[in-house]
Protein backbone atom coordinates (compact mmCIF):
# COMPACT_ATOMS: atom_id res chain seq x y z
CA UNK A 1 0.00 0.00 0.00
CA UNK A 2 1.37 3.43 -1.00
CA UNK A 3 1.91 5.96 1.77
CA UNK A 4 0.06 9.12 0.73
CA UNK A 5 2.60 11.22 2.65
CA UNK A 6 5.50 10.06 0.47
CA UNK A 7 6.68 12.26 -2.42
CA UNK A 8 8.65 10.60 -5.22
CA UNK A 9 10.73 12.89 -7.42
CA UNK A 10 10.95 12.06 -11.10
CA UNK A 11 14.49 11.10 -12.08
CA UNK A 12 15.53 10.59 -8.45
CA UNK A 13 15.66 7.47 -6.31
CA UNK A 14 14.99 9.45 -3.11
CA UNK A 15 11.63 9.66 -1.37
CA UNK A 16 10.41 12.58 0.73
CA UNK A 17 7.81 12.68 3.48
CA UNK A 18 5.22 15.47 3.50
CA UNK A 19 4.86 15.34 7.28
CA UNK A 20 8.59 15.84 7.77
CA UNK A 21 8.50 18.80 5.39
CA UNK A 22 5.56 20.27 7.33
CA UNK A 23 7.38 19.85 10.66
CA UNK A 24 10.39 21.78 9.35
CA UNK A 25 8.14 24.54 7.96
CA UNK A 26 6.22 25.05 11.19
CA UNK A 27 9.25 25.11 13.53
CA UNK A 28 10.63 28.48 12.30
CA UNK A 29 7.09 29.85 11.98
CA UNK A 30 6.72 29.34 15.73
CA UNK A 31 10.09 31.02 16.33
CA UNK A 32 9.19 34.11 14.30
CA UNK A 33 5.94 34.60 16.23
CA UNK A 34 7.58 33.98 19.60
CA UNK A 35 10.16 36.60 18.62
CA UNK A 36 7.31 39.13 18.75
CA UNK A 37 5.29 37.97 21.74
CA UNK A 38 8.26 37.10 23.99
CA UNK A 39 9.91 40.50 23.52
CA UNK A 40 6.84 42.20 25.02
CA UNK A 41 7.73 40.61 28.35
CA UNK A 42 11.46 41.33 27.99
CA UNK A 43 11.12 45.06 27.20
CA UNK A 44 11.36 46.36 30.80
CA UNK A 45 14.59 44.43 31.45
CA UNK A 46 16.01 45.48 28.07
CA UNK A 47 15.30 49.10 28.99
CA UNK A 48 17.18 48.86 32.30
CA UNK A 49 19.87 46.44 31.11
CA UNK A 50 20.97 48.53 28.12
CA UNK A 51 19.97 51.94 29.43
CA UNK A 52 17.59 52.24 26.48
CA UNK A 53 15.26 55.19 25.99
CA UNK A 54 11.52 54.85 25.38
CA UNK A 55 12.17 55.42 21.66
CA UNK A 56 14.83 52.69 21.62
CA UNK A 57 12.45 50.24 23.25
CA UNK A 58 9.69 51.10 20.77
CA UNK A 59 12.01 50.27 17.88
CA UNK A 60 12.83 46.87 19.36
CA UNK A 61 9.25 46.03 18.38
CA UNK A 62 8.73 48.34 15.41
CA UNK A 63 12.01 47.64 13.61
CA UNK A 64 11.31 43.91 13.53
CA UNK A 65 7.70 44.40 12.40
CA UNK A 66 8.65 46.87 9.64
CA UNK A 67 11.41 44.70 8.21
CA UNK A 68 9.15 41.66 8.39
CA UNK A 69 6.28 43.40 6.61
CA UNK A 70 8.42 44.92 3.87
CA UNK A 71 10.19 41.69 2.94
CA UNK A 72 7.17 39.34 2.81
CA UNK A 73 5.90 39.85 -0.76
CA UNK A 74 9.32 40.17 -2.48
CA UNK A 75 10.48 37.02 -0.66
CA UNK A 76 7.34 35.15 -1.61
CA UNK A 77 7.86 36.07 -5.26
CA UNK A 78 11.56 35.15 -5.12
CA UNK A 79 10.69 31.77 -3.62
CA UNK A 80 8.09 31.10 -6.33
CA UNK A 81 10.67 31.83 -9.02
CA UNK A 82 14.02 30.70 -7.61
CA UNK A 83 12.99 27.87 -5.30
CA UNK A 84 11.25 28.00 -1.94
CA UNK A 85 13.52 25.62 -0.08
CA UNK A 86 16.62 27.68 -0.76
CA UNK A 87 14.92 30.95 0.30
CA UNK A 88 13.56 29.25 3.42
CA UNK A 89 17.02 28.12 4.55
CA UNK A 90 18.60 31.48 3.71
CA UNK A 91 15.96 33.36 5.70
CA UNK A 92 16.17 30.99 8.65
CA UNK A 93 19.97 31.26 8.72
CA UNK A 94 19.74 35.06 8.74
CA UNK A 95 17.15 34.90 11.53
CA UNK A 96 19.37 32.65 13.68
CA UNK A 97 22.49 34.78 13.21
CA UNK A 98 20.53 37.94 14.01
CA UNK A 99 19.07 36.31 17.15
CA UNK A 100 22.62 35.56 18.33
CA UNK A 101 23.66 39.18 17.73
CA UNK A 102 20.55 40.39 19.61
CA UNK A 103 21.69 38.41 22.64
CA UNK A 104 25.21 39.90 22.38
CA UNK A 105 24.03 43.49 21.92
CA UNK A 106 25.91 46.01 24.05
CA UNK A 107 23.98 49.11 22.93
CA UNK A 108 20.36 49.85 21.98
CA UNK A 109 21.48 50.69 18.41
CA UNK A 110 23.19 47.30 18.02
CA UNK A 111 20.09 45.54 19.31
CA UNK A 112 17.75 47.41 16.97
CA UNK A 113 19.91 46.78 13.89
CA UNK A 114 19.97 43.08 14.77
CA UNK A 115 16.19 43.11 15.25
CA UNK A 116 15.72 44.63 11.78
CA UNK A 117 17.91 41.89 10.27
CA UNK A 118 15.96 39.31 12.27
CA UNK A 119 12.74 40.70 10.78
CA UNK A 120 14.15 40.42 7.25
CA UNK A 121 15.06 36.78 7.91
CA UNK A 122 11.55 36.02 9.20
CA UNK A 123 10.05 37.82 6.21
CA UNK A 124 12.16 35.67 3.87
CA UNK A 125 11.11 32.28 5.21
CA UNK A 126 7.49 32.99 6.26
CA UNK A 127 5.91 33.11 2.76
CA UNK A 128 7.77 29.92 1.84
CA UNK A 129 5.75 28.15 4.55
CA UNK A 130 2.40 28.85 2.86
CA UNK A 131 3.95 28.40 -0.58
CA UNK A 132 5.32 24.93 0.20
CA UNK A 133 2.08 23.83 1.86
CA UNK A 134 0.34 24.88 -1.37
CA UNK A 135 2.96 23.00 -3.37
CA UNK A 136 3.06 19.69 -1.51
CA UNK A 137 -0.48 19.37 -0.11
CA UNK A 138 -3.93 19.47 -1.71
CA UNK A 139 -7.59 19.03 -0.78
CA UNK A 140 -8.25 17.71 2.72
CA UNK A 141 -4.52 17.20 3.28
CA UNK A 142 -3.93 20.91 2.72
CA UNK A 143 -6.76 21.75 5.12
CA UNK A 144 -5.14 19.57 7.80
CA UNK A 145 -1.76 21.18 7.14
CA UNK A 146 -3.22 24.67 7.56
CA UNK A 147 -5.01 23.49 10.72
CA UNK A 148 -1.60 22.64 12.18
CA UNK A 149 -0.40 26.00 10.84
CA UNK A 150 -3.13 27.68 12.91
CA UNK A 151 -2.31 25.54 15.94
CA UNK A 152 1.33 26.63 15.83
CA UNK A 153 0.35 30.29 15.53
CA UNK A 154 -1.97 30.05 18.55
CA UNK A 155 0.48 28.13 20.70
CA UNK A 156 3.59 30.12 19.88
CA UNK A 157 2.01 33.55 20.46
CA UNK A 158 0.85 32.42 23.91
CA UNK A 159 3.92 30.38 24.85
CA UNK A 160 6.40 33.13 23.88
CA UNK A 161 5.71 35.40 26.88
CA UNK A 162 5.67 32.42 29.26
CA UNK A 163 9.04 31.12 28.03
CA UNK A 164 10.55 34.61 28.17
CA UNK A 165 9.13 35.16 31.67
CA UNK A 166 10.62 31.88 32.93
CA UNK A 167 14.03 32.64 31.38
CA UNK A 168 14.11 36.17 32.82
CA UNK A 169 13.09 34.98 36.29
CA UNK A 170 15.69 32.17 36.17
CA UNK A 171 18.66 34.19 34.86
CA UNK A 172 17.78 37.57 36.32
CA UNK A 173 17.03 40.88 34.60
CA UNK A 174 20.57 41.46 33.28
CA UNK A 175 21.01 38.10 31.49
CA UNK A 176 17.39 36.97 31.17
CA UNK A 177 16.44 39.09 28.15
CA UNK A 178 19.61 37.89 26.36
CA UNK A 179 18.61 34.29 27.08
CA UNK A 180 15.22 34.96 25.51
CA UNK A 181 17.02 35.70 22.21
CA UNK A 182 19.49 32.80 22.57
CA UNK A 183 16.48 30.49 22.92
CA UNK A 184 16.10 30.73 19.12
CA UNK A 185 19.56 29.31 18.39
CA UNK A 186 19.09 25.56 19.01
CA UNK A 187 15.65 25.55 17.39
CA UNK A 188 16.89 27.48 14.35
CA UNK A 189 19.97 25.31 13.86
CA UNK A 190 17.79 22.20 14.14
CA UNK A 191 15.45 23.65 11.51
CA UNK A 192 18.33 24.33 9.10
CA UNK A 193 19.76 20.82 9.50
CA UNK A 194 16.38 19.12 9.01
CA UNK A 195 15.53 21.32 6.01
CA UNK A 196 18.78 20.33 4.31
CA UNK A 197 18.01 16.68 5.00
CA UNK A 198 14.26 16.56 4.30
CA UNK A 199 13.41 19.17 1.64
CA UNK A 200 12.98 17.90 -1.95
CA UNK A 201 15.17 20.54 -3.60
CA UNK A 202 15.12 18.58 -6.87
CA UNK A 203 11.48 19.58 -7.25
CA UNK A 204 12.18 23.29 -6.87
CA UNK A 205 12.27 25.60 -9.86
CA UNK A 206 15.80 25.75 -11.17
CA UNK A 207 17.85 28.42 -12.91
CA UNK A 208 18.72 25.81 -15.51
CA UNK A 209 16.20 24.30 -17.93
CA UNK A 210 16.33 20.51 -18.14
CA UNK A 211 12.94 19.57 -19.60
CA UNK A 212 13.06 18.17 -23.09
CA UNK A 213 11.16 20.28 -25.55
CA UNK A 214 11.81 23.62 -23.81
CA UNK A 215 15.34 24.65 -24.65
CA UNK A 216 18.58 22.66 -24.72
CA UNK A 217 19.39 21.21 -21.30
CA UNK A 218 21.67 23.44 -19.27
CA UNK A 219 20.53 26.64 -20.95
CA UNK A 220 20.12 29.47 -18.41
CA UNK A 221 16.48 30.38 -17.84
CA UNK A 222 15.40 34.01 -17.80
CA UNK A 223 14.39 35.01 -14.28
CA UNK A 224 12.30 38.16 -13.87
CA UNK A 225 12.06 39.42 -10.27
CA UNK A 226 10.57 42.79 -11.32
CA UNK A 227 12.97 45.01 -9.31
CA UNK A 228 10.99 48.21 -9.97
CA UNK A 229 7.75 46.66 -8.73
CA UNK A 230 9.59 45.23 -5.73
CA UNK A 231 11.02 48.63 -4.79
CA UNK A 232 7.71 50.47 -5.24
CA UNK A 233 5.81 48.01 -3.07
CA UNK A 234 8.50 48.05 -0.36
CA UNK A 235 8.37 51.86 -0.21
CA UNK A 236 4.58 51.90 -0.07
CA UNK A 237 4.44 49.33 2.76
CA UNK A 238 7.08 51.30 4.67
CA UNK A 239 5.19 54.57 4.23
CA UNK A 240 1.90 53.03 5.36
CA UNK A 241 3.25 51.12 8.39
CA UNK A 242 5.79 53.61 9.77
CA UNK A 243 3.35 56.37 10.86
CA UNK A 244 1.42 53.90 13.01
CA UNK A 245 4.63 52.65 14.63
CA UNK A 246 6.30 56.03 15.19
CA UNK A 247 3.08 57.95 15.76
CA UNK A 248 4.64 60.19 18.43
CA UNK A 249 6.39 62.06 15.61
CA UNK A 250 3.74 64.11 13.77
CA UNK A 251 5.90 64.35 10.64
CA UNK A 252 5.57 60.63 9.98
CA UNK A 253 1.87 61.03 9.19
CA UNK A 254 2.87 62.82 5.98
CA UNK A 255 4.16 59.46 4.79
CA UNK A 256 0.61 58.13 4.47
CA UNK A 257 0.03 60.32 1.43
CA UNK A 258 3.34 59.23 -0.07
CA UNK A 259 2.39 55.61 0.63
CA UNK A 260 -0.93 55.97 -1.20
CA UNK A 261 0.77 57.55 -4.23
CA UNK A 262 3.50 54.91 -4.30
CA UNK A 263 0.92 52.13 -4.02
CA UNK A 264 -0.99 53.61 -6.98
CA UNK A 265 2.30 53.83 -8.94
CA UNK A 266 3.04 50.19 -8.05
CA UNK A 267 -0.39 49.10 -9.28
CA UNK A 268 0.05 50.95 -12.59
CA UNK A 269 3.56 49.54 -13.02
CA UNK A 270 2.50 45.95 -12.36
CA UNK A 271 -0.44 46.24 -14.75
CA UNK A 272 1.71 47.73 -17.50
CA UNK A 273 4.54 45.26 -16.84
CA UNK A 274 2.18 42.32 -17.37
CA UNK A 275 0.71 43.96 -20.51
CA UNK A 276 4.25 44.07 -21.98
CA UNK A 277 4.56 40.31 -21.57
CA UNK A 278 6.78 40.50 -18.48
CA UNK A 279 6.34 38.67 -15.17
CA UNK A 280 5.25 41.18 -12.48
CA UNK A 281 6.21 40.64 -8.87
CA UNK A 282 2.51 40.25 -7.99
CA UNK A 283 0.24 38.92 -10.70
CA UNK A 284 -2.79 41.17 -10.21
CA UNK A 285 -5.05 38.41 -11.51
CA UNK A 286 -4.61 36.85 -8.04
CA UNK A 287 -7.17 39.37 -6.80
CA UNK A 288 -9.61 38.00 -9.37
CA UNK A 289 -9.94 34.93 -7.14
CA UNK A 290 -12.80 35.97 -4.86
CA UNK A 291 -11.77 33.51 -2.16
CA UNK A 292 -8.33 35.12 -1.96
CA UNK A 293 -9.60 38.72 -2.06
CA UNK A 294 -12.28 38.17 0.59
CA UNK A 295 -10.02 36.03 2.77
CA UNK A 296 -7.22 38.61 2.71
CA UNK A 297 -9.64 41.41 3.62
CA UNK A 298 -11.18 39.35 6.44
CA UNK A 299 -7.82 38.58 8.03
CA UNK A 300 -6.35 42.05 7.44
CA UNK A 301 -9.28 43.78 9.16
CA UNK A 302 -9.48 41.12 11.87
CA UNK A 303 -5.81 41.59 12.78
CA UNK A 304 -6.43 45.33 13.02
CA UNK A 305 -8.62 44.56 16.01
CA UNK A 306 -7.67 41.20 17.50
CA UNK A 307 -3.87 41.58 17.45
CA UNK A 308 -4.08 44.21 20.20
CA UNK A 309 -6.08 42.02 22.60
CA UNK A 310 -3.17 40.76 24.67
CA UNK A 311 -1.36 44.09 24.50
CA UNK A 312 -4.31 45.59 26.41
CA UNK A 313 -4.49 42.62 28.76
CA UNK A 314 -0.77 42.92 29.59
CA UNK A 315 -1.04 46.68 30.17
CA UNK A 316 -4.11 46.29 32.39
CA UNK A 317 -2.59 43.48 34.46
CA UNK A 318 0.99 44.69 34.82
CA UNK A 319 0.53 48.45 35.00
CA UNK A 320 -3.02 48.65 36.32
CA UNK A 321 -3.13 45.68 38.72
CA UNK A 322 0.67 45.35 39.25
CA UNK A 323 0.90 41.64 38.44
CA UNK A 324 4.19 40.04 37.37
CA UNK A 325 5.20 39.51 33.74
CA UNK A 326 4.89 35.75 34.20
CA UNK A 327 1.35 36.07 35.58
CA UNK A 328 0.42 38.30 32.64
CA UNK A 329 1.81 35.67 30.28
CA UNK A 330 0.06 32.76 31.98
CA UNK A 331 -3.35 34.48 31.75
CA UNK A 332 -3.37 33.68 28.03
CA UNK A 333 -2.42 29.99 28.35
CA UNK A 334 -6.01 28.59 28.49
CA UNK A 335 -6.82 30.79 25.50
CA UNK A 336 -3.91 29.25 23.59
CA UNK A 337 -4.97 25.70 24.46
CA UNK A 338 -8.54 26.32 23.29
CA UNK A 339 -7.30 28.08 20.15
CA UNK A 340 -4.95 25.21 19.28
CA UNK A 341 -7.65 22.58 19.82
CA UNK A 342 -10.24 24.33 17.68
CA UNK A 343 -7.72 25.09 14.98
CA UNK A 344 -7.28 21.33 14.43
CA UNK A 345 -11.01 20.73 14.93
CA UNK A 346 -11.86 23.28 12.24
CA UNK A 347 -9.30 21.75 9.87
CA UNK A 348 -11.46 18.65 9.53
CA UNK A 349 -14.55 20.72 8.68
CA UNK A 350 -13.20 23.54 6.56
CA UNK A 351 -13.95 21.91 3.20
CA UNK A 352 -17.67 21.67 4.02
CA UNK A 353 -18.36 24.48 6.53
CA UNK A 354 -15.32 26.75 6.31
CA UNK A 355 -17.02 30.11 5.71
CA UNK A 356 -19.67 29.46 8.35
CA UNK A 357 -16.82 28.70 10.78
CA UNK A 358 -15.16 32.03 10.00
CA UNK A 359 -18.42 33.86 10.76
CA UNK A 360 -18.91 31.85 13.98
CA UNK A 361 -15.33 32.62 15.02
CA UNK A 362 -15.73 36.36 14.53
CA UNK A 363 -19.03 36.37 16.44
CA UNK A 364 -17.34 34.47 19.27
CA UNK A 365 -14.53 37.03 19.57
CA UNK A 366 -17.01 39.94 19.53
CA UNK A 367 -19.08 38.31 22.29
CA UNK A 368 -15.84 37.56 24.13
CA UNK A 369 -14.92 41.26 24.09
CA UNK A 370 -18.13 42.01 26.00
CA UNK A 371 -17.39 39.23 28.50
CA UNK A 372 -13.83 40.51 29.05
CA UNK A 373 -15.12 44.04 29.74
CA UNK A 374 -17.62 42.69 32.29
CA UNK A 375 -15.03 40.54 34.09
CA UNK A 376 -12.52 43.42 34.19
CA UNK A 377 -15.17 45.56 35.88
CA UNK A 378 -15.72 42.84 38.48
CA UNK A 379 -11.98 42.46 39.05
CA UNK A 380 -11.60 46.20 39.61
CA UNK A 381 -14.71 46.90 41.66
CA UNK A 382 -15.90 43.62 43.23
CA UNK A 383 -12.58 42.19 44.30
CA UNK A 384 -12.68 38.91 42.33
CA UNK A 385 -9.35 37.43 41.23
CA UNK A 386 -7.77 38.68 37.99
CA UNK A 387 -7.40 35.00 36.99
CA UNK A 388 -11.06 35.07 35.95
CA UNK A 389 -9.85 36.96 32.87
CA UNK A 390 -8.33 33.69 31.66
CA UNK A 391 -11.84 32.22 31.47
CA UNK A 392 -13.24 35.37 29.84
CA UNK A 393 -10.67 35.09 27.05
CA UNK A 394 -11.77 31.57 26.02
CA UNK A 395 -14.30 32.79 23.37
CA UNK A 396 -11.40 34.69 21.83
CA UNK A 397 -9.40 31.44 21.75
CA UNK A 398 -12.21 29.58 19.98
CA UNK A 399 -12.59 32.34 17.41
CA UNK A 400 -8.90 32.72 16.62
CA UNK A 401 -8.50 28.95 16.36
CA UNK A 402 -11.26 28.33 13.84
CA UNK A 403 -10.53 31.48 11.83
CA UNK A 404 -6.79 30.85 11.68
CA UNK A 405 -7.34 27.39 10.24
CA UNK A 406 -10.43 27.95 8.07
CA UNK A 407 -9.65 31.35 6.58
CA UNK A 408 -6.07 30.39 5.71
CA UNK A 409 -7.27 27.34 3.78
CA UNK A 410 -10.14 29.16 2.07
CA UNK A 411 -8.00 32.16 1.08
CA UNK A 412 -5.52 30.04 -0.85
CA UNK A 413 -7.74 27.21 -2.09
CA UNK A 414 -8.02 28.57 -5.65
CA UNK A 415 -4.48 30.01 -5.93
CA UNK A 416 -2.23 28.08 -8.35
CA UNK A 417 0.61 26.36 -6.42
CA UNK A 418 3.18 28.22 -8.55
CA UNK A 419 2.01 31.53 -7.01
CA UNK A 420 1.52 30.20 -3.48
CA UNK A 421 4.45 32.09 -1.94
CA UNK A 422 3.50 35.42 -3.48
CA UNK A 423 -0.15 35.04 -2.43
CA UNK A 424 0.88 34.05 1.09
CA UNK A 425 3.17 37.08 1.25
CA UNK A 426 0.38 39.44 0.16
CA UNK A 427 -2.00 38.03 2.77
CA UNK A 428 0.57 38.24 5.56
CA UNK A 429 1.47 41.81 4.54
CA UNK A 430 -2.20 42.80 4.90
CA UNK A 431 -2.15 41.22 8.38
CA UNK A 432 1.06 43.04 9.37
CA UNK A 433 -0.32 46.40 8.19
CA UNK A 434 -3.55 45.69 10.07
CA UNK A 435 -1.58 44.85 13.22
CA UNK A 436 0.42 48.10 13.00
CA UNK A 437 -2.70 50.22 12.49
CA UNK A 438 -4.62 48.41 15.21
CA UNK A 439 -1.86 48.67 17.81
CA UNK A 440 -1.56 52.42 17.25
CA UNK A 441 -5.31 53.10 17.07
CA UNK A 442 -6.52 50.91 19.92
CA UNK A 443 -3.71 51.65 22.38
CA UNK A 444 -4.18 55.33 21.48
CA UNK A 445 -7.84 55.12 22.51
CA UNK A 446 -6.85 53.18 25.63
CA UNK A 447 -4.32 55.77 26.82
CA UNK A 448 -6.56 58.72 25.87
CA UNK A 449 -9.44 57.38 27.96
CA UNK A 450 -7.04 56.35 30.74
CA UNK A 451 -5.77 59.93 30.99
CA UNK A 452 -9.33 61.12 31.68
CA UNK A 453 -10.65 58.26 33.82
CA UNK A 454 -9.08 55.03 35.17
CA UNK A 455 -7.48 51.75 34.06
CA UNK A 456 -10.72 49.79 33.89
CA UNK A 457 -12.52 52.36 31.75
CA UNK A 458 -9.54 52.69 29.43
CA UNK A 459 -9.37 48.90 29.15
CA UNK A 460 -13.09 48.73 28.34
CA UNK A 461 -12.77 51.49 25.71
CA UNK A 462 -9.99 49.56 23.98
CA UNK A 463 -12.10 46.40 23.82
CA UNK A 464 -15.08 48.33 22.47
CA UNK A 465 -12.91 49.49 19.56
CA UNK A 466 -11.70 45.90 19.01
CA UNK A 467 -15.32 44.71 18.82
CA UNK A 468 -16.25 47.47 16.35
CA UNK A 469 -13.33 46.59 14.06
CA UNK A 470 -14.25 42.91 14.20
CA UNK A 471 -17.80 43.80 13.14
CA UNK A 472 -16.32 45.18 9.91
CA UNK A 473 -14.44 41.91 9.40
CA UNK A 474 -17.68 40.03 10.12
CA UNK A 475 -19.50 42.04 7.43
CA UNK A 476 -16.79 41.13 4.88
CA UNK A 477 -16.97 37.45 5.91
CA UNK A 478 -20.76 37.54 5.51
CA UNK A 479 -20.40 38.99 1.99
CA UNK A 480 -17.90 36.23 1.19
CA UNK A 481 -20.34 33.61 2.51
CA UNK A 482 -23.23 34.98 0.44
CA UNK A 483 -21.13 35.19 -2.73
CA UNK A 484 -19.87 31.61 -2.47
CA UNK A 485 -23.31 30.32 -1.48
CA UNK A 486 -24.66 31.89 -4.68
CA UNK A 487 -22.20 29.82 -6.72
CA UNK A 488 -22.71 26.69 -4.63
CA UNK A 489 -19.43 26.73 -2.70
CA UNK A 490 -20.37 28.11 0.73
Amino acid sequence: MTDRNIIRIEGSSREFNRLKILFVLLLPLAMSLMAVSSVNVALPTIETGLGASASDVQWVLSGYALAFGISLVPSGRAGDVLGRGALFIAGLTLFVVASFVCGLASTPLMLNIARIVQGVGAGMFSPQVTGMIQQYFSGAGRARAFALFGLVISASVAVGPIVAGIIIESLGPQLGWRGAFYFNLPLGILGIILALAWFPFARERSLWATKAGDVPAGTPMHVDLDPVGTLLLAISVLCVMLPFMAHDNPWTWLLLGAGALTLWAWYRWEKGYAARGKEPMVDLTLFGYKSFSYGTMVSGVMFTGSATTFVLVALFLQSGLHTSALEAGLIGLPNAIVSAFFSVWAGGRVMSKGRALVIAGLLSIIIGCCVVIGVAELVAHSGISFWWLALALLPHGFGMGVIGSANQTLSLQDIPPAAGGTAGGVKQTAERIGTAIGNAMITGVFFAVLAMTDWTTGFAAGFVVIALVLMVSLFIAWRDFRYHRSIGRA
